[in-house]
């Protein structure tokens, strides 16, 4: 058996069935680990969900802003942008099953040596503070109340932690982090306007995984959403965000042989 882990899809399916073809993955043996946005701004952001959602008992997932996003308009709490590829979800006849799965997944898994989010962690959370803090926003997604949660998702402030934060400032703050979040200061006050190349970093920001005084620097965790970051592998971080969706490549990263596998974007995946 192999595990592999995915960087962004957005609905490239195209990319995606010839990345797992590269893969020679094996449903009835293989395991894919997907660390978010799987749909939106590609053409087939029905057909990757459906497919995800007929092969659940073998994938493991993370929620991205993206797919927040797509909850968000498909229930009708927040127009779409321009650029997004949702309808054909919106309009789906089994869009209720799709959406519902898609709501119950988490924003943090930590299994087989290995940490998967969609964007980051803030410095100053422990694995276990980390944790903890998922389950909560996992919580309201997933309560009676989910739709106030989407309502009160959008925004950039609180724009840092505190242990004292309630309600939805507390909630929107962990999901930033883990959904939104590229660069921070050495104290974790985030930004989320910039979304270009380390070069060109704001003065008194760095990568988030740079942080110095990162208390989760001993986990080795597996992140996407930064496709301008593009491939990087250390000892403690995987970025596998390299842009398929923007004509760059869908990347692959297997956790037991730690080989990377790329395909490069297809031109049917084009909105």
């Amino acid at each position: 058996m192999r595990i592999y882990a995915i960087g962004d899809i957005q609905g490239c399916y195209h990319a995606f069935m010839a990345l797992l073809s590269r893969l020679e993955f094996k449903p009835t043996q293989d395991k894919l680990w997907l660390v978010g946005d799987l749909i939106n701004r590609g053409s087939g952001s029905l057909e990757v969900l459906r497919w995800c959602y007929q092969h659940q008992n073998v994938i493991k997932i993370v929620l991205g802003n993206h797919d927040l996003h797509a909850l968000a308009v498909a229930y009708g709490l927040k127009p779409a942008h321009k650029g997004d590829t949702l309808q054909a979800i919106i309009e789906a006849p089994d869009r209720a099953e799709l959406l519902t799965w898609l709501r119950y997944q988490p924003l943090l898994l930590a299994e087989s040596g290995y940490v998967m989010v969609h964007a980051g962690l803030l410095p100053q959370w422990t694995m276990a503070k980390a944790l903890s803090l998922a389950s909560e926003v996992e919580t309201a997604l997933q309560g009676a109340s989910y739709l106030d949660f989407f309502a009160n998702m959008y925004g950039s402030l609180p724009n840092s932690w505190r242990d004292d934060l309630t309600g939805m400032d507390r909630l929107r703050v962990i999901t930033n982090a883990m959904t939104r979040m590229r660069i921070c200061t050495a104290s974790g006050e985030m930004e989320f306007a910039f979304k270009g190349e380390l070069q060109d970093i704001p003065a008194g920001y760095m990568p988030w995984f740079d942080v110095p005084t990162r208390v989760s620097k001993d986990a080795t965790i597996l992140c996407g959403h930064w496709s301008a970051l593009g491939l990087k592998q250390r000892a403690n971080i995987i970025a596998l965000d390299t842009g398929c969706l923007w004509g760059g490549q869908l990347t692959a990263f297997c956790l037991e042989t730690k080989k990377i596998t790329q395909v490069n974007h297809d031109a049917r995946d084009k909105a």
